[in-house]
């Protein structure tokens, strides 16, 4: 039967494929009291076995999509299931206690996982207590005979379908056979929505209730640019999607030819459209859809894909192959914004009440000052092979940034008295995320080389609704006339000063935010790469001076979200 759901459109395209469902399972059990103690040891080893085999199996695919560092958490969880400490311990307790073997690994992997997680003086040791989860959940899934959901083995043309998808989930999709995903939660704004955009796959989340709606192998209907879901669709509507899909595609193709042009609008102003990324890996992407720059280089990806805090030259190495890939153009990389919804195993941060107001970002790097003052290093050393510019994170106010710079300075004078060679034209910037540099920055531009505006944390403190939590996720409103008047504030606070300010949020690539940023001035928008053709060939249709009279009634007439959308779509879509 025909259901029809509608979501977010989080990420372009049209997908239609069999459902796969990435839901946790029910694993609950009863004790019971066992009698054959051998045959319940027999289970437990078939189940260990068959465990064994799915990590061996999963292992090779993380390896031939991932990379043999990544593929080498699987080694653990199997070194896990080989040690006779833990299995050993599971078939003594069903041996002596005459339980079930579901409930004896429940015991034992909690002993297991409580004994690693007390050890705070070794991280590494700590961070073993996820592995013992893992394994845990896998072996407990064989004994109860209920498949455990895995998207890195899918080989076939599957629709994902799940109630939220982690960023490690995520990060398995193969394209080849992932044609798009649906999820009950999230917004434009989610770390899978974003993946979704660097990977090309159609996305629509916040649909409420497909895990709720679609049954494993339907056939489903996905449309990123609408935010429309059809379960097992009709003949007719499985057309309507492939006719709106070839010409999606013919206007992708008709993008594709602005790859090499230079970003200028209808009355021929020059405007700098740039890429957002996580790591080297991206660069393909962001030269396949013709970046003019990268205008965010996420850095903290280098310490989260890292089983310890990555050493200078590692670093070093990162950071010098995309400022080698880029050069000429520029390149801004922010400093490590760890903390928040961004977590190392190696280095535990203090429990908060609210982590995301927290101990995060430059507040770490100026409390750990050794981990800041190495990446700092490993910066300037890079900074020879491209042009470079550092951006810090999370600054609230003049003296954070003050406090950065001296410890940049120290750091480049040090390189430079051991005769490294280190560029003379690194320019310094901070993210404008914090309402409080918002509001400050016409004095922040006295001291800062540019800004660059973080929409997605600078809507969420503002309207003080956090962009994860689904019951105020209405409040994420980034056309809102508070947050319009917000940025053209930083905009004209910096050009008053001569300085430059960008946009490296995901509204940045927003083509209902682009023609107004265009009219208040913004001077560099950074997005997902595959983004930019789109917005290029947007930019070509619009006047800087039409926009700068529509961005005036957005901000200073209008009083909602709505109006501003409705304003936009009116006037230029």
């Amino acid at each position: 039967m025909t259901k029809e759901l509608k979501g977010i459109a989080a990420s372009d395209g049209i997908a239609v494929a069999k459902a796969y469902m990435l839901v946790e399972p029910d694993l609950s059990f009863d004790q019971k009291t066992i009698t054959d103690t051998d045959a319940e040891v027999s289970r437990l080893k078939d189940a260990t076995k068959a465990s064994h085999d799915d990590l061996q199996l999963i292992r090779d695919k993380a390896k031939e999509s991932l990379g043999e560092e990544e593929a080498q958490v699987f080694d653990a969880h199997m070194m896990i299931l080989d040690d006779p400490e833990f299995t050993g311990a599971i078939e003594s307790k069903i041996t002596d206690d005459k339980v079930n073997a579901e409930q004896a690994l429940d015991d034992v992997s909690k002993m297991f996982i409580a004994t690693f997680e007390a050890m705070t003086d070794n991280p590494y040791m700590q961070e073993r207590a996820a592995d013992v989860k893992d394994v845990s959940k896998r072996l407990l899934s064989h004994l109860l005979g209920v498949a455990l959901p895995n998207p890195a083995l899918i080989n076939e043309e599957v629709v994902i379908v799940a109630h939220d998808l982690t960023p490690s989930d995520t990060a398995q999709l193969n394209k080849k056979y992932v044609k798009g995903f649906v999820t009950d939660i999230g917004g434009r704004t989610a770390h899978s929505a974003i993946m979704a955009r660097s990977l090309e796959i159609p996305a629509v989340v916040g649909t409420d209730s497909v895990t709720t709606s679609v049954e494993a192998g339907q056939m489903i209907a996905v449309d990123g640019l609408t935010g429309d879901v059809v379960v097992e669709p009709s003949t007719e509507q499985q057309a309507s999607f492939k006719k709106e899909a070839e010409d999606y595609a013919a206007e992708r193709a008709e993008w594709a030819k602005l790859k090499t042009a230079t970003t200028v609008t209808a009355d021929g102003k020059h405007y700098e459209l740039a890429a957002n990324i996580g790591t080297p890996k991206d660069l393909d992407g962001v030269h396949a859809n013709g970046a003019e720059a990268i205008g965010l280089y996420r850095t903290e990806f280098l310490y989260m894909d890292s089983a310890e805090l990555p050493t200078e030259d590692d670093q070093f190495e990162a950071y010098k192959e995309v400022l080698e890939s880029m050069s000429p153009k520029p390149v801004v990389v922010r400093t490590m914004d760890i903390g928040g919804d961004k977590h190392l195993p190696y280095m535990p941060l203090p429990e908060e009440m609210n982590p995301f107001l927290g101990y995060r970002a430059i507040r770490i790097s100026l409390d750990r000052q050794e981990i800041f003052r190495t990446q700092l290093r490993a910066l300037l050393r890079a900074s020879a092979f491209g042009k470079l510019r550092i951006m810090f994170p999370m600054i609230a106010t003049i003296q954070e940034f003050e406090a950065a710079k001296k410890i940049f300075l120290e750091e480049k004078a040090n390189l430079e008295k051991a005769g490294t060679k280190v560029a003379d034209d690194i320019q310094l910037g901070i993210m404008i995320e914090i309402p409080a540099a918002a509001v400050l920055a016409d004095q922040f531009a006295k001291h800062v080389d540019f800004f660059s505006i973080g929409t997605n944390d600078l809507i969420q403190y503002t309207m003080a609704a956090d962009r994860g939590n689904e019951h105020v996720s209405y409040l994420y409103q980034p056309y809102n006339p508070s947050i319009l008047r917000l940025v053209k504030h930083v905009i004209d606070a910096a050009h008053k000063e001569g300085k430059w300010a960008g946009m490296c949020g995901e509204a940045a690539g927003d083509p209902i935010m682009v023609p107004l940023l265009l009219g208040m001035g913004l001077d560099e928008y950074s997005m997902s790469a595959t983004s930019i053709l789109k917005v290029r060939s947007l930019m070509k249709r619009l006047s800087t001076t039409d926009m700068q009279k529509l961005s005036e009634v957005a901000m200073n007439e209008n009083i909602s979200n709505d109006q501003n959308k409705e304003l936009v779509e009116k006037n230029v879509h």
